[in-house]
């Protein structure tokens, strides 16, 4: 009787608190449409359209896809507007591409797909990740110390909503064997590196 006790109260506390079971490890279920950008995350959301913002929701969020543009010394406003003009394709060589957010050549920030909402970025893992898309100003897709810094910035800010670790934190590369991003899959130490500093930024107050 007491062992029945003791599992039932389990049980309720894990489901009173929104704990799951999630492989090996108990994990708190986050409602990414509750999460509010901070002030210097730049919201310019895209139109909601079939090519670039679909409007489909993610109820849970298991990881974060990191990215490089692929066309050098592009900004990250250019590259929201091209996946906002995506909203006009017609006809049958049509293109579905987008990110929640692009990390442009100074820093900036600019997210055009809500958390919690599918962005066109990550292959089979759209349907529970968050994509960053970074842009860099050479062929080589080395970011800038500004985009970095910013990338590190936002990649612990949402490790931290989204009761997230370094180790969810992943490249495109690792989910489809692409060369993105292409710094990253060519300096495995950099990014080993990267990961250390998003944990680092983690212990501080974002």
């Amino acid at each position: 009787m007491m062992r029945l006790f003791l599992c039932l109260l389990i049980f309720l506390l894990g489901a009173g608190t929104g704990w799951t079971l999630r492989g090996k490890m108990i994990r708190k279920l986050i409602d990414p449409s509750t999460i509010e950008m901070p002030n210097w995350v730049d919201e310019q959301l895209l139109t909601v359209n079939r090519y670039s913002r679909p409007g489909t929701n993610i109820p849970v969020i298991n990881g974060i896809v990191i990215h490089y543009v692929a066309n050098p010394g592009t900004t990250a406003q250019q590259n929201h507007d091209y996946f906002e003009g995506l909203k006009d394709q017609s006809g049958s060589n049509t293109v579905s591409v987008s990110s929640n957010f692009v990390i442009g050549l100074d820093g900036e920030i600019i997210e055009c797909v809500p958390v919690g909402e599918k962005a066109y970025a990550s292959n089979e893992r759209n349907a529970d990740t968050v994509s960053i898309e970074c842009c860099h100003p050479a062929v080589d897709g080395k970011f800038t110390d500004e985009t970095y810094d910013s990338l590190v910035k936002l990649t612990a800010w949402l490790c931290k909503q989204l009761d997230l670790s370094p180790k969810d934190v992943i490249r495109h590369y690792d989910v489809t064997g692409k060369a993105c991003p292409k710094y990253f899959v060519d300096h495995e130490d950099a990014w080993k590196q990267f990961r250390k500093d998003v944990k680092k930024a983690m212990r501080k107050d974002i």
